[in-house]
């Protein structure tokens, strides 16, 4: 989005203006004329995007406005860049000719900006949904699929016995799912069931779609109940006889894709809430709208396809219902399917191409090596995601393509795609916000849409990591793409041997991604004077050759993201610190040892991440006088320099600190931290005070580790004070503390406590007598590779317990139930652990869905008891 870059063009202005005055001296009065001309071509950008019809001549100009931008930053960018280079340091650049090279910006900016303003006068106005008319896909146009439906069977019983229930009101079932996953056609299935049409003698179909318009629904409906022409009647008008005739008898109402909460509130007040015959079925590809329609009932969410029901439907698509697939293609064709990631759409479309290459098997072969691409160049594919797509708020759409950057079939750390985003400049402050919080909102809300995939959820409920479907991947490359956004590129080799794009267009993009071929890559010396970030994620180790370990800087020396932790380096390459509008830093090396002095000298860094196998990793930088420094994160113990500076009021993350290096002055300084992780000897920190004076840290997470020391003895001597701890602590873990099990009421006493992880002989003993009138709000406990052999309980230990989870307790004999009698309790997850424990924890699940009436948990308050596949004696456990 233009908007997008114009605002981080803006917030660069800004913050030079604020925070680096010695930087711009003389250039002020230019750079403020600039902040004010850009402030005013955001504002019309946003109101024109959302108000104006997006065709063709907004593309144009947007894409000018795009490009100009980008040319202004690098300039601006590059000056400050050539000068801290050859004039020894940042501070002395007030040399430079700052004023003249932005009024040559703003001289070059305006033209463009003037001719984009005459042309947005003359675009018609929107129709609100700001999708371009020739990108539309109107459902009426689809042809419902009632043969060769596959794997819908389980999905339609569950919804056909919900509608079946009795209700004291009118029921509303919702279906939810990722573009193409088949919600129409589940639900066409279901209003074509001849066992339906007797129960209900009234079946009613409304295509909601996009283009919503509450008075053609309205009017769909009451052709069902009267030939009187009505066409001439307000919405307002028809709301009420729409709902006087919905009241007079069984009725099921099926209204596919609604895709906003502000279009249901415009069609419930038409709906008899009181009615007990009445059933509305909806489809939506948004989770809050399901959400919506019935507080008491969750959304059924469509799952994918397994590779068999994939594998079923692709023949039929290619042979149809009287031929069988020829042995020979039978390999090639199961792994074609199982590459469609269990998405309808993607198998239909890839059986049309297959169809003209029936028996060909290196045909099959060909798309076998690239399904993903032959998917995303089929119109029904792109339209049906671009629906979605031109449906985010502006502020997520690059937030959603950036998602393309990563490989296929890759689980996504939310932590680093989150911190990704802000330093790629797609994440504006909110009041009251963090940049974080809000980043963390954009996932939550892309996850919502259905168009990325939550895979794994901390204890607290936040997503840990999320996945990418290829089809939607597919997509977000080639909307990002050069020709479309130029949000970034991704470089690949092709069978041919040549790299595309070719190397001579990689100046031209504007970041990069490439998960192979990385050493040959650089011996071609690409050029990129306005790349400005560079990433690998591959899933293997790189090797890249000393003479290039410098050849990041080299080849693009504006960067502000790199991520390349697949490749590995012995130390901090020296040349990155040349790169002073860093933002983002990812590096590994197994002997990775130092972060170095000069690194101070990236004064935009933000976050800073190494993956290391040293036990201590010493930070050589004052990071008190790292003004935007946010995040500091490794596993090693961080051995720090001492604080002097005036800063560190931005710092978040500190993870992990060395003990000895956990001062007075520096948290005083970092008094704004919410991740704070310490590895070393604890014992000096039991009787410290100042870790329970930050006020905003929610997470902490204590290592006791008395390396070079092998004696048995080296517990930690007690449990600090409960003083001690942070007052707004939500999430606390302890490993190699050998604490006695006597100690845990000081835990059971921190009233903010949400999550407890207790790993590594965190305690230690053979036995815990755990007592009411603790842990008030825990609501996850963890217990990992403990001794613990006799679990009691009395009262009401856990009161809001949600989570137990039991991981390499092999001495353990049993679960009290008293921790389990809770009605919160939603898992129990259990691994590695005694079969006596197993058969313990397979008796209070139980017991718990007997006392429930066999009701399921998300409606009774039941729980799931999730064991290990590769134990040998685990038992099945999840009731139905």
């Amino acid at each position: 989005m233009a908007e997008a870059a114009v605002t981080f063009l803006l917030e660069n202005v800004q913050k030079l203006l604020v925070e680096q005055m010695n930087l711009i001296s003389g250039a002020e009065k230019e750079l403020k004329q600039l902040q004010s001309e850009l402030e005013l071509m955001n504002a019309f950008l946003i109101e024109y995007a959302n108000n104006r019809e997006k065709g063709q001549v907004f593309i144009q100009f947007e894409r000018q406005i795009r490009e100009a931008v980008y040319e202004a930053e690098d300039t601006l960018d590059a000056c400050l860049t050539h000068k801290a280079k050859s004039g020894g340091g940042i501070l002395n650049i007030k040399h430079l000719n700052l004023a003249k090279q932005v009024k040559e910006l703003r001289l070059q900016l305006q033209p463009i900006f003037d001719r984009a303003i005459k042309g947005f006068n003359a675009l018609p106005v929107a129709d609100g949904t700001g999708v371009p008319h020739d990108n539309k896909l109107k459902k009426t146009d689809l042809v419902l699929r009632e043969d060769n439906v596959v794997g819908f069977a389980d999905e339609e019983a569950t919804l056909i016995k919900y509608l079946n229930e009795k209700t004291e009101q009118l029921d509303v079932i919702s279906i939810v799912g990722m573009p193409g996953l088949g919600k129409t056609t589940l639900a066409w299935k279901i209003y074509r069931d001849p066992k339906i049409q007797y129960e209900f003698p009234k079946l009613i179909w409304v295509y909601v779609s996009q283009e919503f318009n509450v008075r053609e629904v309205f009017l769909t409906i009451l052709k069902k109940f009267t030939r009187e022409d009505m066409s001439l009647k307000e919405g307002w008008e028809l709301a009420p006889l729409v709902r006087s005739h919905l009241e007079k008898g069984r009725f099921l109402l099926f209204m596919d894709d609604v895709w906003t909460v502000e279009d249901w509130k415009q069609i419930e007040p038409a709906l008899p809430r009181n009615t007990k015959s009445g059933k509305v079925l909806i489809t939506s590809r948004h989770e809050k709208v399901a959400k919506q329609t019935n507080l008491n009932r969750k959304p059924h969410k469509l799952r994918f396809l397994n590779a068999e029901e994939s594998w079923e439907l692709l023949q039929l698509e290619v042979f149809g219902n009287n031929n069988t697939c020829p042995g020979d293609l039978e390999g090639v064709g199961k792994h074609i399917a199982t590459q469609c990631r269990g998405v309808p759409l993607a198998v239909v479309v890839i059986g049309g191409t297959l169809i003209e290459k029936r028996l060909d098997k290196r045909e099959w072969e060909k798309v076998s090596d690239s399904v993903s691409s032959y998917v995303q160049d089929d119109k029904r594919t792109e339209n049906i995601i671009s629906m979605s797509y031109h449906k985010l708020p502006h502020n997520l759409r690059d937030c959603f393509l950036y998602l393309g950057i990563f490989p296929e079939d890759t689980e996504i750390l939310a932590w680093k795609l989150t911190r990704l985003w802000i330093a790629e400049g797609f994440i504006q402050q909110k009041r009251g916000r963090s940049l974080e919080e809000v980043a963390e909102e954009n996932l939550d809300d892309l996850v919502a849409r259905n168009l990325v995939m939550a895979e794994k959820t901390k204890a607290n409920g936040n997503i840990k990591t999320c996945r990418v479907h290829d089809m939607i991947r597919e997509f977000c490359q080639n909307e990002a793409a050069f020709a479309n956004k130029n949000l970034f590129q991704e470089v690949k080799k092709t069978r041919q041997g040549v790299f595309e794009p070719a190397i001579s267009e990689i100046v031209k993009r504007r970041r990069l991604c490439i998960h192979s071929n990385v050493a040959e890559f650089f011996r071609k010396k690409p050029k990129g004077k306005g790349v400005r970030s560079f990433v690998c994620f591959s899933k293997e180790t790189i090797g890249l050759p000393a003479e290039h370990t410098g050849s990041i800087p080299d080849t693009f020396d504006l960067l502000r993201v790199v991520d390349v932790t697949p490749l590995k380096f012995t130390k901090f390459p020296p040349k990155l610190t040349k790169l002073i509008h860093l933002r983002y830093i990812a590096l590994s090396g197994n002997e990775f040892k130092a972060l170095p002095e000069s690194v101070s000298k990236l004064w935009n860094l933000q976050t800073v991440k190494i993956d290391t196998s040293v036990r201590e990793f010493e930070v050589k930088v004052d990071i008190s006088k790292m003004l935007q420094l946010r995040h500091l994160k490794t596993k090693a113990a961080i051995s720090l320099k001492e604080v002097k500076g005036g800063g560190g009021e931005n710092l978040q993350t500190l993870s992990r600190l060395s003990a000895e290096s956990c001062k007075e002055e520096l948290f005083n300084r970092a008094s704004n931290l919410k991740n704070l992780g310490i590895r070393g000897n604890l014992n000096n920190l039991v009787e410290a005070s100042y870790l329970g004076k930050l006020e905003h840290l929610e997470k902490l997470k204590l290592v006791h580790d008395m390396f070079p020391s092998t004696s048995d003895n080296n517990a930690l001597h007690r449990v600090p004070h409960q003083h001690s701890f942070p007052p707004n602590l939500r999430i606390l873990t302890l490993s190699s503390t050998h604490l006695l099990w006597t100690q845990m009421s000081t835990l059971g006493s921190l009233q903010t406590l949400e999550v407890l992880k207790l790993k590594e002989t965190a305690f230690k003993g053979t036995l815990w007598e755990a007592q009411g009138g603790g842990f008030l709000n825990l609501e996850t406990l963890h217990i990992s590779r403990s001794d613990l052999q006799t679990w009691t309980a009395s009262g009401e230990p856990f009161p809001k317990l949600k989570n137990l989870i039991l991981k390499n307790c092999e001495k353990l004999q049993e679960i009290p139930p008293a921790v389990t009698n809770g009605k919160s309790l939603q898992l129990m997850e259990i691994e590695r652990v005694s079969a006596s424990l197993l058969k313990s924890a397979e008796k209070i699940n139980k017991e718990k869905h007997e006392m429930q009436g066999g009701e399921g948990r998300a409606q009774r308050g039941g729980f799931k008891l999730k064991t290990s596949p590769g134990d040998a004696s685990s038992l099945s456990s999840t009731p139905n």
